[in-house]
């Protein structure tokens, strides 16, 4: 079977699976995140050191939106939707490059 003769859309049921699990990490990732982020803004207003924690609460949140933006613009554009099409698009081209150039690579199987 070649590289071009498999099929490359997945089951329904694992897509779903997939699909899941990555909601059910988001969700579980961001409570989290909620959880640290009150208990630096509970520090800050009870101890002496007032400031310490401010300027990496606000650093900390920032990469956290720019990172949850990224992962919202990936869902939204469909990023998701055939993860292993980059990888049979590589060995394609890899393929194409081989002809062009008249290299002609044996594959060469590991010995068992």
């Amino acid at each position: 079977m070649s590289r071009t003769d498999v099929d490359r859309t997945a089951p329904t049921a694992p897509r779903r699976a997939v699909h899941a699990f990555f909601v059910l990490a988001c969700i579980t990732a961001g409570g989290m995140f909620c959880f640290k982020l009150h208990e630096f803004l509970r520090t800050i207003k009870r101890d002496e050191l007032a400031g310490f924690a401010f300027d990496p609460i606000v650093i900390y949140g920032l990469v956290a939106c720019g990172f949850f933006l990224l992962l919202v613009w990936a869902f939204l554009s469909g990023q998701f939707k055939d993860v292993e099409r980059a990888k049979y698009e590589m060995f394609e081209r890899l393929a194409q490059q081989e002809r062009d150039e008249g290299l002609s690579f044996d594959r060469v199987e590991p010995d068992p």
